[in-house]
């Protein structure tokens, strides 16, 4: 009876061992299955998080070209404004030498025209004066 007792013993505690070495293969199983799935979901959040600091560079960059964009517009409007006025006070100056120019054209030419009448009255009266004695 002790026998068949410590032969029950014996076979529980191998059926124990056993179940306790098929526990133990179930567990590393689970961890390793486990492992791999925090492993994958670790590899998704890191590539998720690259993804999303490429989109940040890639939208900062965007508004660093756009802000660039505005600024050389700007410049380029200022550039324009001031050449206008520029051409502007040039057109001015040059209408008003013209003017004076002109006025100074006119001036001689009146200055010749009464020279001309001058001599030509002159030369009239003399006539006059001329015939005035032949008769």
């Amino acid at each position: 009876h002790e026998r068949e007792h410590d032969r029950e013993i014996s076979e529980l505690a191998a059926k124990h061992s056993e179940e306790m070495e098929k526990l133990r293969a179930e567990l590393k199983e689970e961890q390793r299955h486990l492992l791999d799935e925090l492993q994958q979901q670790m590899e998704a959040t890191h590539r998720a998080e690259h993804e999303q600091a490429q989109l940040q560079s890639q939208t900062l960059h965007s508004l660093e070209l756009e802000a660039l964009r505005l600024t050389l517009n700007n410049m380029h409007t200022s550039q324009l404004e001031l050449t206008q006025s520029n051409l502007s006070k040039e057109k001015e100056t040059a209408l008003m030498e013209l003017r004076e120019m002109l006025n100074d054209k006119r001036d001689q030419e009146v200055a010749i025209l009464q020279s001309r009448h001058q001599l030509e009255w002159e030369k009239i009266k003399e006539q006059c004066l001329k015939e005035k004695e032949d008769l």
